[in-house]
């Protein structure tokens, strides 16, 4: 099927066959689901149109933050939970979070969220862990904001305009560059720093207003000299990366889905407005 074979249309497109990660993409026209199989970009869809703002997967469940509440889901329809808009989403020791309008707060779901009818609200209550505003994003136990990072209770981890953040190192990303804790937050890369992830097995990425870099698999630490450049095929500035067992994956704010499974990296514009997060909900969907 060749590229002009497939449109964007509300229908879901299954990705069960052998080989294929399904990766969400959160767009200003609503969630897309996209196929890779290896590192080939193939067929997409949306399965929720509206804005939507962020999106996080975990253990088969995946969050959505849109312009009118957070949604609840398995990948084919998300069911509202009450939050009301949200700017951000996130997992942590397998519970829901979210931040907007001032705070962030813990989900507790009554029941099993998949059942249920499409529009029938998610059982249960939301809890507030911390006034925060203007909240960027979540990651783990972390908070992004833009009067710096914080702990989802509201502790203050330091820095400032951050972006985005990777728990497992930690690494926090900021307005003014990349930082890796060390004695206090150490300085990783300069510039405006928009995205950044971490694997278990050592490997990170973090985006740039105008690069992606990634951390050489020979570096010991994650200092200046631990990060080069990346040569991207297609033009573009990546505003979301994340880690599949066997892969790696980004998206550009222009609509540019890549992956990269090892033999280099593959390339497809999605043809939607306004990207801004990307989530790989791995066991469970798909």
């Amino acid at each position: 099927m060749g590229d002009d074979d497939i449109s964007i249309d509300e229908k879901r497109v299954y990705g069960d066959k052998t080989g294929t990660t399904v990766l969400f993409v959160a767009t200003g026209a609503g969630l897309a689901r996209v196929e890779i199989s290896d590192d080939l970009v193939g067929e997409f869809g949306l399965v929720h149109r509206g804005g939507v703002r962020d999106v996080a997967g975990s253990g088969g469940r995946l969050a959505v933050a849109t312009d009118d509440d957070v949604r609840l889901g398995t990948g084919d329809a998300f069911r509202p939970t009450g939050f009301g808009p949200a700017a951000a989403v996130g997992w942590h020791e397998g519970a829901l979070h979210a931040a907007g309008d001032g705070r962030v707060a813990r989900f507790g779901p009554d029941g099993d969220p998949a059942v249920g009818g499409a529009d029938e609200p998610v059982a249960g209550d939301w809890s507030t862990c911390c006034e925060l505003t203007d909240v960027r994003a979540l990651a783990g136990d972390m908070v992004a904001a833009a009067d710096g990072l914080f702990r989802l209770d509201g502790t203050r981890l330091g820095l400032a305009d951050a972006r985005d953040a990777a728990p497992e190192v930690p690494l926090a990303a900021t307005g003014d560059g990349l930082y890796y804790l060390g004695n206090g937050w150490m300085d990783a890369l300069p510039g405006n720093v928009r995205a950044v992830t971490a694997a278990p097995d050592g490997r990170a990425h973090a985006a740039t207003s105008d690069a992606l870099h990634v951390r050489s698999s020979a570096a010991d630490g994650y200092g200046p000299d631990a990060w080069a450049e990346v040569d991207l095929p297609a033009a573009g500035h990546v505003v979301d990366v994340a880690h599949g067992p066997d892969a790696t994956f980004a998206v550009t704010a222009e609509g540019t889905v890549l992956a990269n499974a090892g033999d280099g990296w593959r390339d497809r514009s999605l043809g939607l407005p306004d990207v801004r997060r990307l989530a790989v909900p791995g066991v469970g969907l798909g």
